[in-house]
């Protein structure tokens, strides 16, 4: 084997970019692909002229005490920063809203929600707008195509493969070469979310910034503009259910759109001056019943994401740490 061994991770969200900076802070040679424009996964921001919203995931919370640190890293890093809005509960059986009882406390990328993300990938070597389709195995290691037809890497395989994407992507791409580890992506199942992002003139008279709600197709909705670094335009986010999400999965954008706003006109909220919805496929998931990740030691494959711990922006960067230190462990034994 050559060293340093040279590991793929595929997905740039933040349980793989935690994930390949532990193996590279170790000495391993990371090399990292993801099919979008940029790094972040579901920690994800749409900007627009004079406008930008969190779409994706809306705040992160630091329990875990490694967590924490790094959360704190990304602190005095100016890539996240707390984030206290005056949050209330909209039961569906209460006329008025009611404040949430439980103090909590959150994190939010500055001045945007891929920051964290695009922090950790300034470090990393990471290619973007790469969808990885095919892995093969072959005398000189794993080599992946991408849907351009490449191949990577150009010269002597990858020592080993992390995948980092949702659950029934993995599955897919892992089918031919590692039918077992497909069967445990399998086990999951993902559920979407519809997101509507509002722009509007002023900002919006509510008594609230944020909102557990549980009327209608909407779960939660938050002031945007209510985070900190944020400039622009007054933004807010509404996020539909799962379960109403996957009613309508295949519905026309702007025809979700018009429905949740009208269930935030229903709550107070006036019409926006513009709307746009945005389709999370893969948004919610239940923990696979697995330890914070899945290393294959004989394939040198390894899985990671929320989806295996706690499905939540903690849960993702832990369980990167998690699958990278059995790659080292699994490398320094075979040397």
């Amino acid at each position: 084997m050559k060293h340093p061994p040279h590991i793929a991770v595929i997905g740039a969200g933040i349980a793989g970019l935690a994930c390949a900076t532990a193996l590279q802070r170790a000495g391993l040679t990371v090399s990292v692909f993801d099919q979008s424009r940029g790094a972040g996964g579901r920690m994800s921001t749409r900007r627009g002229d004079g406008w930008q919203c969190d779409h994706g995931a809306q705040y992160f919370t630091a329990r875990d005490p490694a967590f924490r640190a790094e959360v704190q890293r990304w602190c005095e890093a100016g890539s996240a920063a707390p984030w206290t809005p005056r949050l209330v509960s909209l039961p569906h059986d209460l006329p008025a809203a009611a404040p949430t009882q439980v103090e909590v406390e959150r994190f939010v990328g500055t001045p945007r929600m891929t920051a964290p993300a695009v922090f950790l990938a300034g470090g990393l070597t990471v290619a973007t707008d790469t969808t990885i389709e095919q892995m093969r195995s072959t005398p000189d290691g794993w080599q992946l195509r991408s849907t351009a037809g490449d191949w990577f890497p150009a010269g002597a395989g990858f020592d080993g493969v992390v995948l980092a994407i949702p659950a029934p992507q993995a599955a897919v791409l892992l089918q031919q070469p590692a039918a077992e580890l497909a069967a445990v992506a399998s086990r999951t199942a993902m559920r979407g979310c519809w997101a509507a992002m509002l722009n509007f003139d002023a900002p919006v008279a509510l008594p609230f910034d944020a909102a557990f709600v549980q009327r209608g197709p909407l779960r939660w909705i938050a002031r945007d503009s209510s985070k900190p670094g944020r400039d622009g335009a007054e933004t807010w986010l509404l996020h539909a259910s799962a379960e109403w999400t996957e009613d309508h999965l295949e519905d026309d954008a702007a025809q979700v759109a018009q429905l949740l706003v009208d269930t935030f006109a229903e709550l107070g909220g006036p019409l926006p001056r513009a709307r746009t919805a945005h389709r999370w496929r893969y948004a919610n998931s239940q923990p696979a019943g697995q330890d914070g990740s899945v290393w294959h030691a004989d394939l040198r494959i390894g899985l990671c994401g929320d989806w295996l711990h706690g499905g939540n922006v903690e849960g993702a960067w832990l369980s990167g740490h998690h699958l990278a230190a059995q790659v080292l462990a699994s490398f320094t034994t075979a040397s």
